[in-house]
């Protein structure tokens, strides 16, 4: 038996160190599917997995889990980063400023409870009173980034073996943290006598895509004189509209039009355009028709492309000359989700689906040269990961100097790699960086690194949890931290409805995003048959989650000292 006492005891060998993460990740995963009052922790349950085996001696050596907690924490944020990269600069748009300005107000709105309860509550005098008033707002707004990055920026300020366990005030304020969110959001509900009937309805009544986004498909008859003899090209150049006309009947036959097809009298085309553009081109070419095509040249067939081609990336489908190389015409691109109108000047991105009409072998043609292969689209790009780890630690090492502060202010290991993946996520096509990965791909990665994080920061600060809550401030984080979560939530919730008059849903989903919680959003979506929260939330979450990171590190680096 003595090998597996050994295996327990024996703190820096492989085995025990491998033992005790897969124990400790495993237990907080299982028990944070537990449910209490319809809400469950989740993965941020493997924090408390890991401080319960530091507080019985169940650890490792400081610096394995210094360096477990970092790696854990790169990978994460980076892997957020790209998630998040490609709809950061895009939630700006229409409607999306007034909201991520709410959002922005929210988490100044935070720190500044956060601050006056460390005021009101705490001696100002002991140096380890506001770095913990920081793992408490964390908890609070249920942001584990955030903690990570005040955890790694706690090491410019603090002498080694220093350093203030945030993690304590982070786990004392984290389950309030998640039930206060959900009450505050029910709460504003009551204060703004909402109806969720009539917001419903509201929503019934708005409900339409961007009609700029949106593709329509419609047949329509040439009528006007003017476009006799004039080419595909010239129509549309003159016109000044984006459309593409994927098939025409002429003199009883149907083809694919190309730039230089030219229309005359009657012919009868089949165009794809922007649902806004609709109306004119056809007050411009003329009206919509009913067909019944039978005589063809050759059939015709519509199938959708996948692109997995690294050399395609970031090219526009004006570069690519559909129709004069391939002979075939794309309709629309669907994107994560959603359908674009294939305009001439959209960038294609690995993973987008072309909608390609045309004759069979030319299709067939236009799949091979895309790729279209499934396969190596669910091959992950590990190199840009890690090239992009790369850039993303040179940049977060660089050392800022600003005038009045101790220590050069420096973005570290936490703000580098989520600055740079969101922009190689948005523009990593430009330099040849292929940047896609597969949803269940990005989830795994960033689940890893969120486990071997929790887990390294629990087991780290366990051997001093119990004496924080029983005989330090425990109770304070708790009450605290319930504060930092409410106060925000209720001022912005009545501002966001009273002036705004933003519908209930949305506001849900802005305050879920604000604070880059899945189980408030969850709860917005029960309570919603509709994606308004959903859309709310993603607006907010990139801008929200790059300033949670961003504000914990400059607090600790401008606030926070020894």
């Amino acid at each position: 038996m003595n090998w597996l006492i050994n295996l327990f005891t024996t703190t820096d060998s492989v085995a025990h160190i491998a033992l005790l993460y897969s124990i400790v990740i495993a237990l907080g995963v299982y028990l944070g599917k537990i449910k209490i009052g319809g809400i469950s922790l989740g993965v941020t349950f493997v924090l408390f997995a890991g401080i319960v085996a530091g507080h019985i001696g169940f650890t490792a050596p400081t610096n394995i889990l210094g360096f477990i907690q970092d790696f854990g924490l790169i990978l994460f944020v980076f892997c957020i980063g790209l998630q998040v990269g490609p709809g950061f600069f895009e939630s700006f748009r229409k409607g999306g400023i007034t909201l991520n300005c709410l959002a922005t107000a929210m988490i100044l709105l935070n720190i500044g409870v956060m601050f006056g309860c460390y005021y009101l509550f705490f001696d100002t005098s002991n140096h380890n009173n506001l770095p913990m008033m920081v793992g408490t707002l964390y908890g609070a707004v249920t942001n584990t980034p955030g903690l990570g990055a005040a955890n790694e920026a706690l090491n410019s300020v603090f002498p080694k073996g220093d350093i203030p366990q945030i993690a304590s005030g982070y786990a004392c304020a984290y389950p309030l943290g998640v039930r206060g969110m959900i009450g505050a959001t029910i709460a504003i509900k009551y204060i703004c006598r909402i109806r969720l009937d009539k917001e419903e309805e509201q929503l019934n009544e708005e409900e339409e895509e961007n009609p700029h986004a949106k593709p329509h498909q419609m047949h329509l008859q040439v009528t006007n004189s003017y476009l006799s003899g004039r080419t595909l090209l010239q129509v549309r150049d003159f016109l000044n509209r984006d459309f593409v006309c994927s098939r025409i009947l002429h003199e009883g036959h149907v083809s694919i039009p190309t730039k230089d097809t030219v229309f005359q009298i009657g012919d009868q085309i089949f165009v794809t355009c922007a649902e806004a553009d609709a109306e004119a081109i056809i007050a411009f070419i003329g009206p919509q028709i009913q067909v019944a095509w039978e005589q063809q040249d050759q059939p015709m067939v519509s199938k959708r492309i996948l692109i997995t081609r690294p050399s395609v990336n970031g090219k526009t489908l004006g570069q690519m000359h559909f129709s004069s190389v391939y002979g075939v015409n794309v309709t629309r691109i669907t994107r994560q989700g959603m359908d674009l109108f294939a305009s001439r000047n959209l960038a294609m991105q690995v993973g987008d689906r072309l909608m390609v009409v045309g004759q069979e072998d030319a299709v067939n043609h236009a799949a091979d040269a895309m790729g279209n292969s499934i396969k190596r689209l669910e091959t992950p790009n590990i190199a840009t990961i890690f090239i992009g780890i790369i850039i993303g630690i040179l940049f977060g090492s660089i050392p800022i100097i600003i005038p009045g502060m101790p220590t050069p202010l420096k973005l570290g290991i936490a703000g580098g790699p989520l600055i740079i993946a969101i922009l190689i996520g948005r523009y990593g096509y430009k330099v040849h960086l292929v940047t896609y990965t597969t949803t269940s791909a990005n989830m795994m990665l960033r689940e890893i690194g969120l486990v071997l994080f929790l887990a390294s920061v629990g087991i780290k600060a366990g051997a001093g949890f119990w004496e924080t809550v029983v005989q330090g401030d425990g109770i304070k984080y708790v009450y605290t931290g319930f504060l930092i979560t409410v106060i925000p939530i209720l001022i912005i919730g009545v501002i966001a409805r009273m002036k705004y008059k933003f519908n209930y849903f949305t506001i849900m989903g802005l305050i879920a995003g604000t604070c880059t919680d899945p189980p408030a959003l969850a709860y917005a979506n029960g309570t919603c048959s509709k994606e308004a929260p959903a859309v709310s939330y993603s607006t907010v979450y990139p801008l929200s989650m790059f300033l949670r990171i961003l504000t914990a590190q400059l607090i600790i680096l401008f606030c926070c000292g020894a």
